[in-house]
C-alpha cells in the first residue's frame, strides 16, 4: 500500500465510512477506489483520472485535495500540459473587445433597471396622492359634523341605574413578547460541535433537510450513544423535523448537502464535502412541550 493510499484509508476509517459509502458519494467505481488505496494506478483509465479520483476521494473524507496532491505529487502523475496552438498576440485584441462590450452591456442594463425602478416609484406616489385626495373629499361630502361630534342622548336616570348594575370590563393584559431564537457555539464535545439553543423554556423546532444529492444522516437523542431517531443514506429532498425538548446529536456525511435550522435560524455546519457532527442543546436543559395538557383552575 502506498503512503497516499494509507492516508486516504485512515481518513475514511476515522469517519466510519466504507468504500461503498465513498463510491456512493463520489460516483467512482469501487475497484478504482481500491486501486488508489493500494497504489496500483495502472488499473485507472489515465493520468488525468488519477488526479481527479484522488481529489474527489480526499474531499469525501474531509481532506484538503490541493494539499494532498502537493504532498504526494511523487505518487500522482502530473496533469498533461495543453499545447497552445494559437499565439497570444492574436487573442489579446479579441479579449479586450469582449471585455469592453461586456462593460458597456452592464452599464446599459443598470441604466435600464434604475429607470424602471424610478418609474414604478413615481406611479405609486401619484396613485397614493390621488387616493388620499379622493378619501378626504368623500368624508367631507358625506359626514355631518354635528352627528359625528355629538353623542346620542339617553335618559340619565336609566344610565345611572345601568351604571350601578353593570360590572366594569376586565383590564386587557398586554401580549407577551416572544424572544428570538439564538444559536450559540458552546464548546467541543468529543468530535461534535455543541450549540446552545435559546431562549430557555421554549420548545424549538429543529429541521434537517438534504438538498442537492444523497447524504448519510444519523440523529440520536441525548448524545452519540443515545436512542437512535434516524439512521440512513437520506435521499435528495429528505426533511426530518424534531422538537428540541432535550439534546439532539446529529451526524451528517456531507455537510454541503445538508441544511440544519432551528426555528428557521441556520446552524453552522461547515458546508464542506465531508462529515460533520453536531450536538444541539436547549438552554436550561430539558423543557416541557408547550402543547402538553395543563390543568385549568376552577372558579366558584
Amino acid at each position: 500500500m502506498s503512503d497516499l493510499g494509507e492516508l486516504l484509508r485512515k481518513a475514511r476509517d476515522q469517519r466510519g465510512l466504507t468504500l461503498d459509502d465513498i463510491q456512493e458519494t463520489t460516483k467512482i467505481r469501487k475497484r478504482y477506489l481500491e486501486a488508489i488505496e493500494s497504489g496500483d494506478h495502472t488499473v485507472l483509465p489515465g493520468p488525468f483520472y488519477v488526479r481527479a479520483f484522488v481529489k474527489n476521494y480526499s474531499e469525501a473524507v474531509g481532506l484538503d485535495p490541493d494539499e494532498v496532491l502537493r504532498l504526494y505529487q511523487h505518487e500522482v502523475p502530473a496533469a498533461p500540459v495543453e499545447q497552445i496552438s494559437e499565439p497570444l498576440v492574436v487573442r489579446a485584441p479579441r479579449r479586450v473587445k469582449s471585455q469592453s462590450s461586456e462593460r458597456l452591456g452592464k452599464i446599459g442594463f443598470s441604466v435600464m433597471m434604475w429607470s424602471f425602478l424610478i418609474l414604478i416609484v413615481v406611479v405609486i406616489w401619484v396613485y397614493a396622492i390621488n387616493r388620499d385626495s379622493g378619501d378626504t373629499n368623500k368624508v367631507d361630502n358625506t359626514t355631518n359634523i354635528t352627528d359625528a361630534s355629538e353623542a346620542p342622548t339617553t335618559n340619565t336616570g336609566n344610565n345611572a341605574a345601568v351604571g350601578e348594575n353593570t360590572p366594569s370590563a376586565p383590564p386587557v393584559s398586554p401580549t407577551p413578547t416572544i424572544a428570538p431564537t439564538t444559536v450559540t457555539f458552546g464548546s467541543k464535545v468529543g468530535k461534535a460541535d455543541q450549540y446552545d439553543i435559546g431562549p430557555a423554556g421554549t420548545v424549538h423546532k429543529v429541521e434537517i433537510k438534504v438538498v442537492g444529492g444523497r447524504s448519510w444522516l444519523e440523529v440520536r437523542s441525548g448524545s452519540n450513544s443515545g436512542e437512535k431517531l434516524y439512521s440512513a443514506n437520506a435521499e435528495d429532498g429528505t426533511v426530518e423535523p424534531y422538537d428540541l425538548t432535550g439534546p439532539i446529536y446529529i451526524n451528517v456525511g456531507r455537510a454541503d448537502l445538508t441544511e440544519i435550522t432551528v426555528d428557521g435560524v441556520p446552524v453552522p455546519d461547515g458546508d464542506r464535502a465531508g462529515s460533520k457532527k453536531l450536538l444541539l442543546k436547549p438552554v436550561g436543559g430539558d423543557v416541557t412541550p408547550t402543547d402538553a395538557p395543563t390543568e385549568t383552575p376552577k372558579t366558584e
